[in-house]
């Protein structure tokens, strides 16, 4: 159980547990825009758009990652992520990232809007455009 000003923490991707533990706050991006979660945060249900993912573990550190697209729920002080992929900032390459979102930007292009091939090049589009900006910087 969480201290009385910390939240439990959980964020899963389909390749397993990326990190559970305390954090003063949790930072990240949802559908309807920036979100900050700190102890006993109103219960929420959110979709998360890629984004860096902050956790703020202590007053001097802070856990970050690249963070795609996924679910948050909040309740009983406890936050759970569910995302595609959380990386660690350094794992991701400016080179590779460039090729994919020019890669999602051609087939969204060439794909019918309201298709499920654009819905998808679309989402990529969002992913390479974010985990670029956070590595570069």
């Amino acid at each position: 159980m969480a201290a009385e000003h910390m939240v439990d923490v959980e964020v899963l991707t389909p390749e397993g547990e990326v990190f559970r533990g305390e954090a003063r706050q949790v930072s990240t991006r949802t559908a309807v825009g920036e979100l900050g979660i700190l102890a006993n945060h109103a219960p929420l249900l959110a979709s998360l758009r890629p984004t860096e993912l902050r956790l703020h573990v202590s007053d001097s550190e802070t856990k970050r990652y690249a963070q795609a697209h996924g679910w948050l729920q909040v309740f009983g002080n406890q936050a759970k992520l569910l995302v595609e992929e959380a990386l660690d900032p350094d794992q991701l390459d400016v080179g590779t990232l460039k090729e994919q979102l020019a890669d999602a930007e051609q087939r969204l292009a060439e794909s019918e809007e309201g298709s499920g091939a654009h819905a998808r090049a679309e989402k990529d589009r969002q992913r390479a455009e974010a985990f670029l900006a956070i590595a570069e910087g």
